[in-house]
């Protein structure tokens, strides 16, 4: 917005009402040692959700559910799943 705009940060987080902080804020979590383990687990048990794969890294690294199924979800390594077909009938 701030390119859009031409206006300063300030003037533009006033209008959307939302703290400079929160604009400002850059995460420093670094997930790159669980995302290659995690990545190396699905395709070993492609099958496996996040759940299931918590448990093998729970196991070895003691890591959170909540932090696996974010590193997960970013990853898009969700199961596709299959829905059942419903055989169709006119009346």
């Amino acid at each position: 917005m701030l390119e859009e705009f031409k206006a300063s940060e300030c003037h533009v987080c006033e209008l959307i009402t939302v703290a400079r902080s929160s604009c400002r804020y850059r995460s420093r979590r670094d997930d790159s040692d669980l995302q290659e383990r995690l990545r190396e687990l699905a395709r070993e048990h492609p099958r496996f959700g996040y759940r299931r794969l918590h448990l093998y890294l729970h196991e070895e690294m003691g890591v959170n559910h909540k932090k696996v199924q974010r590193v997960y979800r970013q990853m898009e390594l969700m199961v596709k799943r299959m829905r059942r077909k419903h055989l169709r009938r006119a009346i």
